[in-house]
C-alpha cells in the first residue's frame, strides 16, 4: 500500500513540474533547438502567401511560435477528417500571426483545435423577444469556445489563408476570440499582456467602441465600407473582424480607421501596413 501512495505521490509531482513555467520553457527551448522543417517551408510557400509580404525577422518569430504551437496543442479530426501535418501547419501559422511578436503564453488556456472537412452544423437552443425557445440548426466555418476548444472548416481555413488580402479569414477570427476569451468570456476588448506600459486601456476601448458604433451605423444604412456586417452583431464579433482586416487589409483600414488601426498595431505589435 506504501508503495502504490509513494508512486501517486511522484505521479503527482511529475505532474505538477511538468505545468511549471521552468518546465514548459525547457520543453519549448528543446522543440526550438531543431531546424524548422524543410517540408514545413514548402507547405507555407505554397498555401500562406501573407508571409511572403513579411519581413524577415518577423517570419522567423512566426516559424518559432508555429514549432511550438504544434508540439503543444492537440489537434483533432472530426467527422472522419484525418488530420495531415499540412493541416497543422497552415492552421498554426494563420494562429501564430497574432501572438508571433508578442507571446506564446497568450494561448495557454487553448488546449484543441477540432477540426472538420468542411462548414459543420451546430443545433443551439434560443430565445425569442418574447421568451419562447426555439432549437435552431447553423452551418459554421468556425467556433471558438471558452474551455479553451477552437472548432475549424478546414476548407475555410485553407480558402482563408490562400486568399490573404480579403479580409476574410476563419482562423485569425476564432483564434482572435481565443485572446479576447483569456480571462473569461468574449468582451471585444481583450486585456493587453502583463507589463505592456505603451497600452491606455481607457483610449483603447474608446477606440474599439466608437469604430463598433461606426460599423453599426453602416449596417443600419445598408452601407458595406472595409469591415464585414457579421462585426455589428456584439463588441466580441466586432474584435474578431476587425483583426482579419488588420492583418489583411492594413493598408485600407489606415485609411478608413487610422485610430483603429494605431491601437490594434500596438496591442498586436506588428505593423503590417508596412510589409511589402
Amino acid at each position: 500500500m506504501a508503495f502504490y501512495l509513494l508512486c501517486a505521490a511522484a505521479l503527482g509531482l511529475i505532474l505538477a513540474l511538468l505545468g511549471q513555467p521552468s518546465w514548459r520553457a525547457y520543453r519549448q527551448h528543446r522543440v526550438l533547438m531543431h531546424p524548422f522543417p524543410a517540408h514545413w517551408r514548402r507547405v507555407l510557400r505554397r498555401r500562406v502567401p501573407l508571409l511572403r509580404r513579411m519581413p524577415v525577422d518577423l517570419q522567423l518569430q512566426l516559424k518559432k511560435c508555429i514549432q511550438v504551437f504544434i508540439s503543444e496543442k492537440t489537434f483533432i479530426g472530426c467527422a472522419g477528417l484525418k488530420v495531415t501535418e499540412e493541416m497543422r501547419v497552415v492552421i498554426a501559422a494563420q494562429a501564430c500571426l497574432l501572438v508571433m511578436n508578442r507571446s506564446m503564453r497568450h494561448y495557454d488556456h487553448v488546449r484543441q483545435i477540432l477540426v472538420y472537412p468542411g462548414a459543420f452544423i451546430v443545433r443551439r437552443t434560443v430565445t425569442d423577444g418574447i421568451g419562447v425557445q426555439q432549437d435552431q440548426r447553423q452551418t459554421l466555418s468556425g467556433e471558438s469556445w471558452t474551455q479553451g476548444q477552437v472548432i475549424l472548416s478546414w476548407e475555410d481555413a485553407l480558402d482563408g489563408a490562400a486568399v490573404a488580402d480579403d479580409g476574410r479569414n476563419v482562423v485569425l477570427h476564432e483564434f482572435a476570440h481565443q485572446l479576447d476569451q483569456e480571462n473569461g468570456a468574449a468582451q471585444g476588448a481583450p486585456p493587453p499582456a502583463a507589463g505592456d506600459t505603451q497600452h491606455n486601456a481607457q483610449r483603447w476601448k474608446r477606440v474599439l467602441s466608437q469604430a463598433y458604433d461606426h460599423l453599426r451605423g453602416q449596417v443600419q444604412r445598408g452601407e458595406q465600407g472595409l469591415l464585414n456586417h457579421y462585426g455589428a452583431q456584439s463588441p466580441a464579433e466586432f474584435f474578431a473582424v476587425v483583426t482579419e482586416a488588420f492583418f489583411e487589409q492594413a493598408a485600407a483600414m489606415v485609411e478608413h480607421y487610422p485610430a483603429l488601426y494605431r491601437e490594434l498595431s500596438g496591442y498586436y505589435k506588428v505593423d503590417p501596413a508596412s510589409w511589402n
